[in-house]
């Protein structure tokens, strides 16, 4: 099967600190494919919290998404939809 990518920009002003990474952890947790994010060379699992935490990505940090099973589509699409509403933050 193909992974399916996506690519995602911070906008919320403080970045992804630990609420907004945990956010995307339980988002990404609730769907079956493997998803990992991806910021520059570092890539991680985005099923876990320490690991997203690791990312620190600031306010217009670029990330890829990247999904691997039956519903990767659906899960990029609400892990996008998350970061693009700021986290509910701003």
């Amino acid at each position: 099967m193909k992974a399916l990518k996506r690519e995602v920009t911070i906008l919320n002003t403080q970045g992804m600190h630990a609420r907004p990474a945990m956010q995307l952890v339980e988002t990404a947790s609730r769907f079956q494919s493997a998803v990992r994010i991806r910021k520059g060379d570092i890539s991680v699992n985005a099923k876990s919290i320490m690991e997203v935490m690791t990312l620190a990505a600031t306010q217009g940090t670029v990330l890829t998404l990247e999904a691997e099973g039956d519903d990767a589509a659906e899960v990029l699409q609400a892990m996008a939809r998350l970061v693009a509403d700021k986290f509910h933050e701003d």
